[in-house]
Formats: structure tokens, C-alpha cells, sequence
């Protein structure tokens, strides 16, 4: 196994999202055609910004008390990929909007806890203020950090998921994504252990993760359907059918095997080695003839 340890590059670039306002209702489920895991998609692209925000929050606090120069590196990095991150999915989410999609309602649900964090940050200063709770958002993050690098993996090893994606920009901007969570997936982990937070509190979150997460996703892509779109509304066994379909394709195959080594303690995500394939994404996507090389800025 080779372990990264360049810093994660932070890449500008320009999607043409505009392009998916005024699709017919056909072209909505952009999503291997499929009502309930497009609705899935958007949900996941709405709760990015503020998780990317929360993500970003919870390792910056601790960026001045790490001794290490190259760790140091590794947080800037990380901190310019996920502010990336949520510029360019409040992009996407606008146009998801446009669609019927409640993006706005689950981003606003979420931002909840940036205006108690701020709160909280000028109210206690200093992360040795509070330290329990600021150990709670950093166990967080590392827990769905490894989350989200589990589903990228996914995403870019099967042809099978890549031709889910009906809709080229949305898939560019997944694959896009995909590449930089496996890029940065270490880093807030390394912060989490150099503060020297219990192992205990990450693996418990991952227990939340493994158990909750996805059954918490679906439940959110229903709530979307019952609430904005009428057609769903009107085709329950369809959504159910859908659902059993989404829940069996391969996004989702060997997701729960993958994230059970993270409860083992001693565990490191390089230990997973993903080196070949962030290599192969990294030339696929911008080489010289790659997919994105034109949408860099």
C-alpha cells in the first residue's frame, strides 16, 4: 500500500448547470430513471453545503494546534475542497430546485447548526472551550467523512453506477466529488487523532452511520416525493418498488462490509487503498483529453 500524503488539490471549475432548468417531467429522474433515487441525489446534493461547512468547521478549529507541517498542509487542502465542494452543489441545488426539487428546505433544515456553532464560537471561544461538544462535531466529520468516501469508492469503481447517471453534468460534478473525498480521506481523521479524541467517540458515530444513515436518506427522498411531486404522490407502489431497486443496484453493494473496519480500533482509512484508483479518476478526469479538462478555470 502506498500512502498519500501530497496535499489535496483544491480545482475551480465551471459546470454547465443551466441546462437542466426546464427539463419535462420525464428528464427529471435524472437518476437511472428512477423517481425515488433521483429524489435520493437531490437530497444528498442539498444536505452537501451545510455537512461540507460543518466538515470544515470542526478541523479548522484545531488547525493551529497541530505540530505538523505537512498535516498542516493536508488541512488547507481539505478546507479548500469542501468549500469547493458546497459552492458548486448550492450551483447544482438551484438548478435541482428549479426542477421541484425542495433542495432549499433541506439545506435551510440543516443550517441550523452553523447558527449554533457561531453561537457558541463567540459565546466560548478557543476549542478547549467546550471541549465534549467540539469532540462531538470532529467525530462527526470523520465519521461521515468515511461515510462519504465508502459511497465515492462506489461511484468510481463500477461502470454499472457510472451508467445510472442519465444526466452528464450531474454525473461529472458525482465523479468530480467522488475523486476529492478519496483524495482528503485521511486528513480529518489525522486531525482527530493528533487532538487526541478517543477512539471511542468516532466508532460510536459510525455505528449511528452504518446503522442510520442510508434508512435516514430514504426516509428524506420520501418525504421529498410526498411533499413536491405530485406524480409520486399518486404511484406509491411504484415508489416502494423503486426504492427495493435503488437499495439493490451497485451504489449501494458491499457499502455496509466497507465501513464495519472503522468501528475497529487502530483502524486508518489509508489502510483502505485506493491509491490506483484516485490515480486512474485522477487522469480520466483531467488529463490532457480528460473529461473535465475543459471545465477547469
Amino acid at each position: 500500500m502506498t500512502n498519500v500524503t501530497t496535499s489535496p488539490a483544491v480545482r475551480r471549475l465551471n459546470f454547465g448547470f443551466g441546462a437542466l432548468d426546464g427539463q419535462t417531467d420525464t428528464d427529471k429522474y435524472f437518476a437511472d430513471g428512477s423517481m425515488v433515487f433521483s429524489h435520493l441525489i437531490a437530497i444528498l446534493s442539498a444536505i452537501f453545503p451545510p455537512g461540507e461547512d460543518i466538515f470544515v468547521r470542526s478541523v479548522r478549529r484545531y488547525s493551529d494546534q497541530l505540530a505538523d507541517p505537512d498535516l498542516r498542509r493536508q488541512v488547507a487542502g481539505f478546507i479548500g475542497q469542501e468549500k469547493t465542494h458546497a459552492l458548486h452543489h448550492r450551483e447544482l441545488n438551484e438548478q435541482l430546485a428549479a426542477m421541484g426539487y425542495p433542495t432549499a428546505w433541506f439545506e435551510y433544515l440543516l443550517q441550523f447548526t452553523e447558527r449554533m456553532e457561531k453561537f457558541l464560537d463567540k459565546q466560548y471561544p478557543g476549542p478547549d472551550r467546550l471541549p465534549r461538544l467540539r469532540h462531538f462535531f470532529l467525530g462527526f466529520t470523520v465519521a461521515a467523512e468515511h461515510f462519504t468516501a465508502t459511497w465515492a469508492e462506489n461511484i468510481l469503481k463500477r461502470p454499472e453506477v457510472q451508467a445510472m447517471m442519465y444526466d452528464p453534468e450531474i454525473r461529472n460534478l458525482l465523479n468530480w466529488h467522488a475523486l476529492e473525498e478519496l483524495e482528503h480521506k485521511s486528513v480529518a481523521f489525522d486531525v482527530y487523532r493528533a487532538v487526541g479524541v478517543p477512539e471511542s467517540t468516532r466508532i460510536r458515530w459510525m455505528r449511528f452511520a452504518q446503522n442510520c444513515g442510508v434508512p435516514l436518506l430514504v426516509l428524506a427522498a420520501w418525504v421529498s416525493i410526498a411533499t413536491t411531486d405530485q406524480t409520486g404522490r399518486r404511484q406509491p407502489i411504484r415508489i416502494l418498488r423503486e426504492t427495493v431497486q435503488m437499495l439493490r443496484t451497485p451504489m449501494w453493494s458491499g457499502f455496509y462490509s466497507a465501513m464495519r473496519p472503522f468501528k475497529k480500533t487502530g483502524f486508518h482509512p489509508d489502510q483502505i487503498d485506493t491509491t490506483e484508483l484516485v490515480a486512474y479518476w485522477q487522469r480520466e478526469l483531467f488529463g490532457t483529453d480528460g473529461q473535465l479538462a475543459d471545465h477547469v478555470r
